[in-house]
């Protein structure tokens, strides 16, 4: 009997470290800390703000304003992470501006505008803001590229 117990025991104690190492190893679903720069504390700009009405309408304050995180998000996409590139020699398929769709969830009627890379507002399309990697999208029957940095890059 007591051999039996011991036995019982025994394999109790692998289970449960076999069980407990599995669960300290590292996860390809682990989580990566995002480093904002200091420039997202600063106020938005009114460009800025004109930016967020554009998008978010009458829904500004209850989805951005009132929401500190998602308003610094925004701050970091717009000041350290869309970059207007030209590049006259660059042979690498991208997708077009004009087959990504419009983040019209709060503004039905947003529009597609002339783009213009001075008040070009990146808010207005579904880019793939949260992904792994850098994301370049070709605008239209020119030489312009938009590059969406990645937030886990430095």
């Amino acid at each position: 009997m007591r051999k039996k117990t011991l036995y019982i025991v025994a394999v109790i104690f692998c289970c449960i470290s076999l069980n407990t190492y599995a669960q300290t190893g590292t996860s390809k679903n682990s989580f990566t800390v995002v480093n904002y720069k200091s420039n997202v504390n600063a106020p938005l700009t009114n460009q800025e703000k004109q930016q967020l009405e554009e998008v978010y309408s009458d829904q500004l304050q209850k989805y951005v304003l009132n929401n500190p995180q998602r308003l610094k998000d925004i701050k970091n996409i717009l000041r350290n992470r869309v970059f207007i590139i030209e590049l006259p020699n660059h042979k690498k398929e991208s997708k077009l501006l004009s087959k990504t769709s419009l983040f019209n969830n709060y503004n039905k009627s947003l529009r597609r505008k002339r783009f213009n890379e001075n008040n070009f507002n990146p808010l207005k399309y579904n880019f793939d803001f949260y992904s792994k990697g850098t994301k370049m999208y070709r605008v239209d029957h020119t030489n312009y590229y938009i590059v969406i940095k990645s937030q886990y890059q430095q």
